[in-house]
Parts: structure tokens; C-alpha cells; sequence
């Protein structure tokens, strides 16, 4: 086990065992967080191996001083360090690079040197989360309980806008690059946030306020039902293709079985009965194929279209097969004017749900067409079998 390996079981079991529940931000899976991200922030800057390992090592020991209280916990995350690698053997000048950089996730510190700069990023990585919203309120309830800091709602939303906008920046160029962008989202997302709650305390209406809400809901509640929509008839696609596929397998099996064992025996005289039986099996099993080859065989579209198809709304550019022959630059032109349409952009991804449903549609019919014949074809074969023994026997 290396020793990357052997900080990470100490520090997790560590947290395990001795950080208080009231720590609900600054735990385990943070700390995680932060280890993952400083590995990215590394590989970009193409940190070498041994450095790498020591920017790792400070980030899984960078908060487990919490469980010591969080007064100068990263004085205190510095002896926890220093004293396991110690016990490790590792060389003074290695724990002090260690204990240097956990020293530099203090909030107030201006990093200097470029593994400062990355660890220190690193320790911010929950800031470009989606959720962050309501990820963010770990920290609230963990400064409640440990601190006895309590802020209404609104405060809480102002506290972090502020926090994003004017307090906090990234240092290194990855994170500048990849990263301020979706900064730069959640602190419109808190904007948003904040103008919504200032509408609310600034006397409106109740009922107007809970009109204007559930006029401003719908939109997400729409982009969830599109993705759930499709995700559903994604997997039924799948679902289909997969019955499909067991039927040709199984159905291929039957008939090169019955090539290889049957057909022979039926140029004698004494096997002329199980000609019939063989027949309506091989049939069933042919029809069968068939039908599950239609099932998931692609329809092929013409893949272009014409500018004046575009600005009259005619063409679907979310299916592959309406674009792909046409150039990129008229393709991302295109995108571009849907996207510019909210109406547009809507009735697309409508008809995209619609045709994959069609599409659906024509899968199972031609499936439970295909099962039947299998079923039926399987219980006529076994019964003509069975006669055909019988008339042998009598």
C-alpha cells in the first residue's frame, strides 16, 4: 500500500470515528472533494509525481484538525499531519511542504507559490456545484451548531453572494479558465435568488407573490420533464433492442441446430415424419428473425436542410438524422436561431419526444408480433413432435 493510500484510510477512518455529526460541511466528503480536485488542478499544470504526492497528502490532512475543534484547526490538521508522517519516516522537509500547504487554506491567506495556489482552489471546489444552493447550507448548519451563527434565509443568500462576488478568486489558470465560468453561474443563480426574496419583503402581495412563483416554477419543472421524458424512452429503446437481440440469438441457435442435427436425418426413409415438426419450427424461427431484424432496423433521413426550413421552424436539429450531412457552420448557425426561440427550442424537443415515442411504438409492435410467432411456433413444433412420435410408435 502506498502512501497516498495509507494517509487516505487513516484521515477517513480519523473523520469516522472522532469528527462530531455537527460538522456538516466540513467532512469527509469535502475533504474528498478537495482531494480530487487538487489531483486535477496537478495533472493540468503537469505537477511531477513527487510533488503531486505531497499536494495530495495536505489536502487529505488540510481539515482533519476539526476534530480537535475548529479554533486554529489548521494548526491543529499540522501535528496530525506531522505526527503520522513521522511515523511514516518521511524526511522533515517533506512534512514541512505538507504542513505548508495546509497552512495556506487558511481563509485570510493570499497563496504565493503555485502548489499554495492550487490547494487553495482546491479548498473552494464546492463553489461551482449546480446545487450549489442548497449543497451550501451544510455550512450553515455546521456554523449554527458549532458557532452559534443563525441567518434568516435572506441573510444566508446575501452572505454567500457577497462571499462569490467580492471575497472569494481563483489563482491558478485552470481554474480561471474551467472553473469561473460556473462561478460566475451560481452568483446569477444567487442574484436571482436575492431579487426574488427582495420582491417578497419589499410588501408584495401575498397573492401576487405566490402567482409570480408559480409563474417562474414552471420552467424548471419543464426542463425536468423533458429529461425525464427522454431518459424514459431512451431506456425502453434499449429495453427493445435487448428483447430483440435475445430473440435473434436464441432463434439462431434453434435453426443452426436443426441444420446440423435434423436436416441430415431427414434423407432417410424411416425419419420422413419428423419433416413436418422440423418445417414448422424452422419457419416460426425464420418469421421470428425477421420480425426482430425489422424491429431494430435504423430508417435512414435525408440529414439536411435549408436555411428557409430554419427561420420557418420546420426542422427538428435535435435528431442526428435531420443534420448530419450538412456543414458545421450551418449546423451551429442553425442551433444558434433555435436556440434564440424559446418557442422553438420547446416545440423541437416536443417533436423529438413524439418521434422517439413513434419510433417506440413501432419497436414493440413488431417485438410482441415476433414473440408471438416464437411462442406460438415453439408449442405448434412441440406438438407436431410429439404426433409425429406418436404415429411412429402406434
Amino acid at each position: 500500500m502506498n502512501l497516498i493510500e495509507q494517509v487516505e484510510n487513516f484521515v477517513s477512518k480519523l473523520l469516522k470515528d472522532k469528527l462530531s455529526h455537527s460538522y456538516t460541511y466540513h467532512n469527509f466528503n469535502h475533504t474528498r472533494d478537495v482531494v480530487n480536485a487538487v489531483i486535477t488542478l496537478a495533472d493540468s499544470e503537469d505537477i511531477i509525481a513527487s510533488d503531486k504526492e505531497v499536494l495530495v497528502v495536505a489536502a487529505w490532512f488540510h481539515d482533519t484538525g476539526y476534530v480537535n475543534g475548529c479554533t486554529n484547526h489548521e494548526d491543529s490538521s499540522i501535528v496530525i499531519a506531522s505526527d503520522f508522517l513521522n511515523e511514516k519516516g518521511k524526511s522533515a522537509d517533506y512534512i514541512e511542504k505538507v504542513a505548508t500547504l495546509i497552512k495556506a487554506t487558511e481563509k485570510e491567506y493570499i497563496p504565493q507559490t503555485l502548489f499554495e495556489k492550487i490547494i487553495k482552489d482546491a479548498d473552494y471546489y464546492h463553489i461551482l456545484s449546480d446545487d450549489y444552493i442548497f449543497s451550501c447550507e451544510g455550512l450553515r448548519n455546521e456554523w449554527k451548531n458549532i458557532e452559534g451563527k443563525s441567518f434568516t434565509d435572506k441573510d444566508w443568500v446575501v452572505e454567500n453572494f457577497n462571499f462569490l462576488a467580492n471575497i472569494h478568486r481563483f489563482y491558478t489558470d485552470y481554474a480561471l479558465e474551467n472553473w469561473q465560468p460556473l462561478k460566475q453561474k451560481n452568483i446569477k443563480r444567487l442574484q436571482k435568488k436575492i431579487k426574488k426574496m427582495n420582491l417578497k419583503t419589499n410588501n408584495e402581495p401575498e397573492i401576487e407573490y405566490k402567482k409570480r412563483e408559480k409563474e417562474e416554477k414552471p420552467e424548471r419543472a419543464v426542463d425536468t420533464l423533458f429529461r425525464v421524458t427522454l431518459n424514459n424512452h431512451t431506456s425502453l429503446s434499449g429495453i427493445a433492442d435487448s428483447k430483440a437481440n435475445i430473440l435473434l440469438s436464441v432463434n439462431a441457435i434453434i435453426i443452426s441446430i436443426a441444420l446440423s442435427t435434423l436436416i441430415p436425418k431427414l434423407d432417410s426413409p424411416k425419419n420422413v415424419h419428423l419433416m413436418v415438426p422440423t418445417f414448422i419450427m424452422l419457419m416460426s424461427s425464420v418469421i421470428t428473425i425477421i420480425f426482430a431484424i425489422l424491429s431494430t432496423r435504423p430508417k435512414v433521413t435525408k440529414g439536411v436542410f435549408t436555411r428557409e426550413d430554419i427561420e420557418n421552424k420546420k426542422v427538428n436539429l435535435l435528431f442526428f438524422g435531420n443534420f448530419y450531412k450538412m456543414p458545421l457552420d450551418e449546423y451551429q448557425w442553425a442551433m444558434n436561431e433555435m436556440m434564440k426561440d424559446r418557442e422553438y427550442l420547446y416545440n423541437s424537443m416536443i417533436k423529438d419526444l413524439y418521434f422517439l415515442g413513434l419510433v417506440l411504438e413501432k419497436k414493440y409492435r413488431l417485438l410482441r408480433v415476433a414473440y408471438n410467432f416464437f411462442m406460438i411456433g415453439i408449442i405448434i413444433s412441440v406438438i407436431a413432435f410429439v404426433i409425429a412420435f406418436k404415429m411412429v410408435g402406434s
